[in-house]
Order: structure tokens, then C-alpha cells, then sequence
């Protein structure tokens, strides 16, 4: 690929998101028939409402972002430093507040870029989302109301390898066996999240995992541009 992106200017990133409440009992009964409406065409005939909620974390209307892992490049030249962190914890709101304030500070230039695999569809969206529901002013690199599609700063590796095939999807997983880059799915996945979230309550291991998902995009968007995969020795935790 031929492109003028400048990968100092790139903002990495991964979310993971668990159900707003543990269980759909949990639910008010109006949360509970609005959850049964949304989710009706995705549902086959033997899943009920209650079945699926497992799943809910994948609707910003009924879950929530548990942790945010940004990574970004700090030094190209002559040694390159990929410097990852996270924002984590019980409190949405808070960590949403962190996010924002680093966003604020310093990825708020017209040439500064967010990236992630399918964020366009779900990290972007996701975020901003949760955002306006815990009243919180969107930063200029997530508000894109008025914005022409040239204008929005925003990469997808997802996107980038469709070429315009806009039916293929492939998963970070997928992507990065194809490519030769380490897994970062080599202790839980998406799907088991939430159970460890609330049944092991093990938010470090969800940081951890959340941080090599984000370390996956980038080593996706070098091999996108055939350039150097990062070595362990180049990752820097913060």
C-alpha cells in the first residue's frame, strides 16, 4: 500500500465491553422487553431473551466498556517505541473521562488518526455512544456530526484489507494467523469477557487481553504497509 499516513500520527486502540448488569434478571422489566425487541432478528427461534443477554455487551444501548487499551509510536527513528496503556475498571464513566482527556491532549490534531480493526462499526461507534449516555462531551476525534466521509479521521484495518469488498469480514484472529503476527487471542477471547468480568472478576487478565488486541492492530497496519512487524524489545507498558 501507498499511502502519506504517518504512524506517529496513528492512535491504536481495542475496547472491551461486558452486559450493563450481570444477568437479565437484573433488568427492569421494560429494560428487559426493549432488550427482547433489539435483539429479535439476531435471535433464532430457540433463544430466548434471557438466553442471549450473555451476548448483550455487543449493543452500547445495553452494555458497557470495561477497559480502553490505546498504543501508539513515541519514537520511529533510529529506534522505534511502541508505547501501550489502558483504561479500566468498575466506573465507565471514569475511564471514558481518562480516554477523553488523553484524546483532548494530545490526538486532537487534523492529521492524528484513530485505528482499530472493525472500529468503524464498533470500537468508533461504541465509545461515542457510551459517551453521550454517561454525559460526557464528545472529543473532536469521535465527533462526527457534519463531517464529509474524507473528513473523519478514523483508520480500520477490517476496511483496508476488504479492498472495497464491502460483504468480507475477517477476524483480528484470522488477519494475523494469515499474516505471520503472534495471536494475541492465546488466553480468552471476546466471547468469554463478560464471565470473567463478573463471575472471575479478573480485570487484569481483561487488560492484558485488551492490550494485545491493540498491539495486534498495529502489527496488522505495519504488515498492511509491508513494513518491520514490532519486536517485544519496541513494546513499552505504561
Amino acid at each position: 500500500m501507498n499511502s502519506r499516513i504517518e504512524f506517529k500520527n496513528i492512535l491504536f486502540l481495542d475496547i472491551e465491553t461486558v452486559p450493563e448488569v450481570e444477568s437479565f434478571e437484573l433488568l427492569t422489566e421494560e429494560k428487559k422487553e426493549l432488550f427482547a425487541q433489539k435483539t429479535q432478528y439476531q435471535r433464532k427461534e430457540e433463544y430466548s431473551p434471557e438466553a442471549f443477554y450473555e451476548r448483550a455487551g455487543i449493543w452500547a444501548e445495553f452494555g458497557k466498556i470495561v477497559c480502553i487499551s490505546v498504543g501508539y509510536f513515541s519514537e520511529l527513528e533510529p529506534k522505534r517505541s511502541f508505547r501501550v496503556r489502558s483504561f479500566s475498571g468498575m466506573d465507565e464513566e471514569q475511564l471514558l473521562l481518562g480516554f477523553k482527556e488523553l484524546l483532548d491532549s494530545h490526538f486532537n490534531k487534523a492529521n492524528q488518526l484513530l485505528c482499530a480493526h472493525n472500529g468503524k462499526e464498533f470500537d468508533f461507534p461504541y465509545i461515542a455512544r457510551r459517551m453521550i449516555i454517561n454525559r460526557i462531551d464528545l472529543p473532536v476525534k469521535l465527533n462526527l456530526f457534519g463531517k464529509k466521509p474524507w473528513e473523519i479521521p478514523h483508520l480500520d484495518t477490517l476496511e483496508l484489507w476488504k479492498f472495497g469488498d464491502y460483504k468480507h469480514y475477517t477476524s483480528l484472529k484470522l488477519m494475523t494467523n494469515i499474516l505471520g503476527i503472534p495471536s494475541p487471542k492465546d488466553d480468552i477471547d471476546g466471547s468469554q469477557v463478560a464471565a470473567v468480568f463478573y463471575k472471575e472478576q479478573d480485570l487484569d487478565r481483561i487488560v492484558q487481553y485488551c492490550e494485545k488486541d491493540t498491539i495486534a492492530v498495529a502489527q496488522l497496519l505495519l504488515r498492511l504497509f509491508n513494513k518491520d512487524l514490532l519486536q517485544d524489545t519496541e513494546i513499552v507498558h505504561i
